[in-house]
């Protein structure tokens, strides 16, 4: 039946000449996706009564030149061309209204998590951590996750497909024990398919289908631009139809990096829409990209952006709400800035 509602909603896109239209005629049907079932998401989440409050789901930090020089070096041939240090992160999210975030470890300081754990334990309020899994043959990896789940309080855990062994998938026997581990632990992963989501979309889905309570995070809409040809057409409806599983969830994140417009990203409108339509709103999280964001548009300028394009699509408050926040509360049960 899914499938079925999947290919509706298709076919109703290309079907109404425009986005009100749309949403209009979808209204009077469209409810929020069905939630998830996962031990780590306490029903109780869904109703409290706390204002909204804004999270950004994806962005990274990593040390200043200083601190990297003193305490927290760098991974060789990954030095940061941008400053990334927590201080900087802070003033930004102040200025732009956002009360908290999900820091992704970032590849500058590779599997050495000191400098993320250090801001977490500095600022417990505002951030919680995605750490960074090591796919070595050696296993070494799996204790690693392991222990920056469950000692060091990271809340969630990234794929990096071109960090496995060349030749290996992210569905070899490392691969799939530390997915099923982050399932048990109550940790999502996320995926960053940098390349491509059709070069990762069966990996993806066999984990789904073995690890069915390992919640998914899609980094960045999959990397999936606006479709301007049958192919990234088909693309697109795979990042649709991996809606199947309900353990999976899109960022709607670093819009510089998939919109094919310069600032405000207007193109990413129908991208939204169809998101939004097949998924529902509590499965779509925002988030900024930072600090990769602050030369394209600037920090607040992506949290406008992503504003701008749900009025224009005429979604509701709720619906806003879950967009830019409230997913994220629900996934880690947590209360940023409690």
């Amino acid at each position: 039946m899914l499938g079925t509602e999947i290919c509706r909603s298709f076919l109703e896109l290309s079907s109404f000449r425009g986005y009100h239209d749309f949403v209009n005629h979808h209204r009077s049907r469209h409810k929020l996706a069905p939630l998830a079932s996962h031990s780590s998401m306490a029903s109780a989440s869904l109703l409290r009564p706390d204002p909204p409050r804004v999270i950004d789901s994806h962005l990274h930090v990593w040390a200043s030149p200083q601190q990297a020089a003193e305490k927290f070096p760098y991974f060789p041939g990954q030095e940061p061309t941008l400053p990334g240090h927590a201080e900087y992160l802070l003033e930004c999210m102040t200025e732009a209204d956002v009360d908290g975030a999900l820091i992704v470890q970032p590849i500058n300081h590779k599997f050495d998590h000191s400098y993320v754990t250090s801001v977490l334990k500095q600022y417990p309020s505002k951030f919680l951590g995605c750490c960074l899994v090591n796919p070595d043959e050696d296993g070494k990896g799996l204790n690693d996750l392991v222990n920056l789940v469950s000692k060091d309080g990271y809340r969630a855990v990234r794929f990096n497909p071109y960090l496995w062994p060349s030749g290996e998938l992210m569905t070899n026997e490392v691969g799939k024990a530390m997915f099923a581990k982050a399932g048990e632990l109550g940790a999502p992963v996320s995926f960053m398919c940098m390349k491509g989501l059709d070069l990762h979309v069966s990996e993806i889905e066999e984990l789904c289908t073995q690890f069915p309570s390992t919640i998914v995070l899609l980094d960045h809409l999959g990397f999936c631009k606006p479709p301007k040809n049958r192919e990234e057409e088909q693309i697109f409806s795979k990042l649709l139809y991996l809606s199947r599983f309900p353990q999976v969830y899109v960022k709607f994140s670093a819009l510089f990096r998939v919109s094919r417009q310069s600032y405000p990203y207007e193109d990413l409108r129908d991208n939204l829409l169809r998101l939004i339509t097949t998924y529902g709103a509590n499965r779509v999280m925002w988030g900024s990209d930072f600090p990769y964001v602050a030369p394209e548009c600037g920090y607040g300028n992506s949290k406008i952006a992503a504003l701008q394009l749900m009025e224009k699509l005429q979604l509701t408050p709720s619906e806003k709400e879950w967009v830019m926040g409230r997913t994220a509360y629900q996934i880690f049960n947590s209360r940023w800035g409690c």
